[in-house]
């Protein structure tokens, strides 16, 4: 090292470095990005490769036959070699022997050594595929027979306990680690460990105070009391595993299909779930069998214009449900029998015409056949699917099915999604191929039977994993992402990045930008220490229940409610909708109004003490007769109670109109009691929501809104969120190109620290050793080590401004660390 680079050469250096975001972008972008190739898209193992090595490989290399101790049957042979050693070295393609030998006209060693010689296009393809790593279809063999995952559950008798780790995956794993060799790695502090904890549990970097009070904290048991803290915040816990189901369910707040009504949101229906931590086989009968709110994960999307056979709404169906629940890749056989393992095109439309409403027609390679689909189920030994009985039965006997206590890979596929989520990797891998042969079988089995045992709780599952020493270990480095689970070697938990929402919410959090509205629609729980038991307004109208004639278009009334308040209220807050249109006036002021008969406002309202007078003005616009009401919940926070108000029968209402200010030219003395209308159909969610918004508002100011309770941009989909017009599964983990220029340069980042660092300025103590602690200890909760309180030091100065605080707000952003973790 040059000697200037040492001692205060050093700080001096990372000083000037410090001050350069783009250097730390470039950094990040060489350490973590995988190389380029400069191709749009990668080679097609099932399509383009797998073909090629049936075609000409197969009389010497594939199934029983050996030649020359070379097998191609498996990803793990290929790799072993021959008898000569290495056919091929990965990322290497051009100077591989293989490539070599197809490419020799030597008879005595040109491959393959009799028939028709490989074309040159087809080499290019392996050579390219070679330089790509060598990706193979998982749980893939070109061998007769493959591995078949077995269906029933299966009890496992855990292994004696060593050195008193009596966690059951510790148990299993020490006996794995013990037969294979693999030596245990060491455990992380307590304040790396709440760090990765709360974001894999709560998806939120972990407050300062909360971690020294737990670093403080007596007791061998600490970590699991910890564990039920953070799976107590009920709220924090479904926003973060929002993001989660959001992805695998193709659940979002806009894109394709929702504006012209060919997709349905599932979120208030799938958040409510989340908070009460629904148990999981209930949460996936309704998802297959749903009522209203949740059917829009089995409906998927109705494309617009004419799509291929595999994309109408019935295949959808097939797929999804097969991948989510089971871990089966039924797009292939959707379209043909699958080339990768053993379904066929027949069991994928069987499936699909569980839900199908009309004769569904089998279509080959988007060919139609002329044959029609029966509705079947595809593991028939646990029972079947009667194909005559109505839609909504055929579905209802699916989910019961699905979620069979014998179904095992059910629940193998749910706890192994939960093991990739927190260790980086799955024991089956990748999760979607769930017919691999897991790497360590015992522990998946257990960790499922576990599952199903505890009522299938999803927390318990979290809770097993997260308190096992395996998860507190520290990263492994996995070598070869290739690798499927035949060729693991579990060395500890995987180093994951932070998703986009826990990117979002960390920078958020920090330079105190998040947004001030959400754009899903969920019932939020209700403030600490208030007890809600839910809206208490009805929906009400001029016109009795059942009344002839229904209102007349543009038919428009006066409601009012009197309210005469014994003190004047800290707060109060309205939440209104009307079908069709409406203004609010409260003592003669206008508040607000809508014509949108389907969205839901929550306006602020100003109450005085003695009387008050609320008048809502409400109009039918549709374009013929047809039923009307109006809705609104008046919440009301004072210093002796909270108080809630809503339309009932007690409101009454007149013909005669106010002005534009809310003032009648003549007293109306016609007013008549109104009626109560049953309209509890009509957005039940989005009334529960904007009501206990109402009241969050009312009681305290509104907290901050998730990354995952908003609609995505720029910068949250280069980091990896995804469109959500498919099922995602996992998220890609390496940095690319795009991601490295969002970071560094992108407007979006850059006003959010720009804001932040405004902020910590005006809040700053002047002290630079104080803000720098602060911000490492908030985003890496961690304080700075010697080296790095130098070059803070050096680029705050005595006095920092907003300039210095964004560079160093920028490098920290930028570290591994942040983004990784310890």
């Amino acid at each position: 090292m040059d000697p200037d680079l040492k001692s205060g050469g050093l700080a001096r250096y990372a000083g000037d470095m410090i001050r350069r975001p783009a250097f730390f972008s470039l950094l990040v972008l060489v350490v973590l990005a995988v190389p380029s190739t400069g191709r749009s898209a990668p080679v097609d193992f099932a399509h383009e490769i797998a073909p090629v090595i049936r075609q000409y490989c197969a009389d010497c290399h594939l199934g029983e036959k050996k030649k020359g101790r070379l097998s191609l049957n498996t990803r793990a042979l290929w790799l072993e070699g021959s008898e000569n050693g290495a056919v091929f070295e990965l990322g290497k393609g051009a100077k591989s022997l293989l490539v070599e030998l197809l490419h020799s006209s030597d008879p005595d060693v040109r491959m393959p050594p009799k028939g028709d010689r490989v074309p040159p296009e087809k080499i290019a393809l392996l050579q390219r595929w070679i330089d790509d790593g060598a990706p193979w279809e998982p749980g893939f063999t070109f061998g007769k027979e493959g591995w078949e995952p077995p269906l029933a559950p299966r009890a496992v008798t855990l292994p004696p306990v060593v050195e008193g780790r009596q966690n059951a995956v510790d148990r299993l794993l020490d006996a794995w680690r013990s037969e294979h060799q693999v030596p245990r790695p060491a455990v992380v502090d307590d304040a790396a460990y709440f760090r990765r904890v709360s974001l894999d549990l709560l998806g939120l970097l972990p407050d300062p105070a909360e971690v020294d009070a737990f670093v403080a904290e007596a007791g061998t048991d600490k970590r699991t009391r910890l564990i039920d803290r953070l799976l107590a915040r009920d709220e924090s816990y479904a926003d973060h595993w929002l993001s989660f189901w959001n992805d695998l369910l193709r659940n979002d707040y806009a894109g394709t299909g929702y504006i012209d009504g060919g997709r349905k949101q599932i979120t208030g229906w799938l958040y409510a779930g989340l908070l009460t931590n629904r148990p999981y086989d209930r949460f996936v009968r309704e998802w297959i069998a749903p009522g209203p709110e949740a059917e829009g994960f089995i409906n998927g999307i109705q494309w617009r214009g004419s799509v291929n056979a595999s994309q109408v709404r019935e295949i959808q169906f097939s797929q999804n449900i097969s991948q989510v629940f089971l871990g089966i890749n039924m797009k292939c056989a959707s379209c043909h029998d699958s080339f990768i393992d053993r379904w066929k095109l027949d069991e994928a439309y069987g499936l699909a015409a569980i839900y199908a409403s009309s004769p569904l027609e089998i279509h080959r390679c988007d060919k139609g056949t002329g044959k029609m689909a029966e509705a079947a189920w595809i593991f028939p030994e646990l029972g079947k699917v009667d194909p005559a009985a109505p839609r909504e039965k055929r579905l209802a006997h699916l989910a019961a099915l699905m979620t069979h206590p014998g179904n095992g890979r059910f629940t193998r596929t749910l706890v192994n999604r939960l093991w990739h989520r927190l260790m980086g990797r799955g024991i089956v891998h990748p999760v979607d191929a769930m017919h691999t042969r897991p790497w360590n079988e015992p522990l998946l089995d257990y960790l499922a039977s576990d599952f199903a045992e505890h009522a299938y709780d999803v927390k318990h599952t979290l809770k097993l994993i997260v308190s096992s020493v395996a998860y507190q270990s520290e990263w492994a480095r996995d070598e070869d992402p290739n690798a499927g689970s035949d060729g693991y070697v579990f060395r500890g938990p995987v180093a994951r990045r932070l998703t986009a929402e826990q990117f979002m919410d960390a920078i958020w959090s920090l330079t105190g930008t998040a947004p001030q509205k959400a754009d899903a629609v969920v019932a939020k729980p209700a403030p600490a220490g208030v007890v809600v038991e839910g809206p208490v307004a009805r929906w009400i109208w001029s016109y009795p229940e059942g009344s002839s004639p229904v209102p007349k278009p543009g038919e428009t009334i006066t409601l009012r409610r009197s309210l005469t308040l014994d003190e004047a209220p800290f707060r109060a807050w309205a939440v209104v909708t009307c079908d069709n249109e409406y203004s609010l006036f409260v003592n003669g002021g206008k508040v607000g109004g809508d014509a949108d008969w389907g969205s839901v406002e929550t306006l602020p309202i100003t109450l005085r003490k003695g009387p008050n007078e609320i008048l809502l003005v409400a109009k039918n616009a549709g374009n013929s007769p047809n039923p009307a009401a109006v809705w609104c919940q008046i919440v009301i926070h004072s210093a002796s109670e909270i108080l809630a108000v809503g339309t009932d029968a007690d409101w009454q209402w007149s013909a005669l109109l106010p002005d534009a200010r809310g003032k009648f030219a003549k007293a109306p003395d016609d007013w008549k009691p109104a009626a109560v209308v049953a309209r509890q159909d009509f957005l039940p969610t989005r009334l529960d929501q904007a009501f206990r918004d109402g009241l969050a508002n009312a009681v305290a100011p509104p907290r901050p809104v998730r990354a995952s309770l908003v609609k995505s941009n720029l910068l949250t989909r280069a980091l990896g969120r995804p469109n959500r017009e498919q099922v995602v599964t996992v998220r890609p983990e390496e940095l690319t190109t795009l991601e490295a220029i969002d970071l560094s340069n992108g407007d979006y980042l850059s006003g959010l620290i720009a804001q932040g660092a405004a902020k910590l300025v005006a809040e700053d103590s002047g002290k630079p050793a104080e803000l720098g602690t602060l911000v490492y200890r908030r985003l890496l909760s961690r304080l700075p080590l010697a080296g790095e309180s130098e070059a803070i030091a050096a680029l705050l100065g005595k006095t920092p401004d907003a300039r210095a605080v964004e560079d160093l707000l920028w490098a920290v952003i930028m570290l591994p660390e942040f983004h990784y973790g310890r």
